[in-house]
């Protein structure tokens, strides 16, 4: 129900049912960390989550197809998506943030700045740097090298700059009322988003297997993997949105004044190309 002054939502079943999805996994993926066996347990949960993010998808389209949204549902929808970015932008400024801090206080507190004498009695030998190739814990193996950032990094940055381009084409496209010219290019922005991820699967298969940056090759190594594989993650659930608006359009979905689910797909989409801008600069660059 919707009024002038106020907006109360009808009632659905579908966010109870995804919080009791999402505490399996939750308690599946607990099992996993601390005793080493739950993975049917979180795969259930992990299935459910999906399938309850899928049938709740489906109805919202149902409805808005529909015709049973007003202005008040248009803001709430756009003010929901907003603020769903902004809890991805601090999510990310965590890692940042790990990040920074390592190689601006952790690193040089190690090799005595700040603390002389406790660390140089630790690791006298110790000498800060960053990217970190020698841990100063013997026992902890550094990476053996590092990425040049103007081959593959370059490379997938050019391809994501390229595909907020073909995506606002589309957009614009939409917006006009040229739905040919609005499935062709989004067509170009998936195509551009499958070769991103192909490329830092090749990425990730050279930093293991010759570049000796793991998961257990130090702070830098566990840097590397902590904000790239999670930037791949939501460049996966990107493409997989705009996938799906691919669909819509071949059906004939949205109009060139009603048209909220591409436009949210598309914010989304540059939120990913920005920050893997914030990766190329700080992650491989300086």
């Amino acid at each position: 129900m919707s009024g002038g002054s106020y907006y109360v939502p009808e009632s659905s079943k579908w966010p109870i049912l995804g919080s009791l999805a999402l505490g399996v996994m939750m308690i599946g993926t607990g099992m996993v960390l601390v005793y080493g066996r739950g993975t049917p347990v979180m795969a259930v949960g992990l299935v459910a989550v999906l399938a309850v993010m899928a049938l709740w998808f489906r109805d919202v389209v149902r409805e808005s197809r529909r015709g049973l949204y007003d202005a008040q549902m248009d803001r709430s929808f756009r003010w929901g998506m907003g603020w769903f970015i902004f809890s991805e932008v601090m999510f990310f400024a965590a890692f940042f943030g790990a990040l920074f801090y390592v190689r601006t206080f952790a690193i040089p507190w190690l090799d005595g700045e700040g603390a002389k004498g406790v660390a140089a009695l630790l690791w006298p030998d110790f000498t800060a740097s960053w990217p970190l190739m020698n841990p100063p814990d013997s026992s902890i193996a550094g990476p053996a090298a590092t990425f040049s950032p103007w081959q593959l990094p370059l490379v997938n940055t050019l391809i994501l700059v390229a595909s907020s381009i073909t995506l606002t084409v589309a957009h614009e496209g939409l917006k006009e009322g040229y739905r040919d010219t609005t499935r062709n290019w989004l067509f170009v922005t998936l195509l551009l988003a499958i070769t991103f991820i192909g490329i830092q699967g090749v990425e990730y298969y050279e930093a293991y297997t010759h570049y000796g940056i793991t998961l257990q090759a130090g702070i830098y190594g566990a840097t590397f993997f902590l904000l790239t594989g999670f930037h791949g993650l939501h460049v996966i659930i990107g493409a997989t949105i705009l996938a799906v608006m691919f669909v819509r359009i071949q059906r004939g979905h949205f109009s060139r004044d009603d048209h909220f689910g591409f436009e949210a797909s598309c914010w989304y989409w540059h939120f990913v190309d920005v920050v893997w801008i914030g990766l190329f600069l700080f992650v491989y660059v300086f």
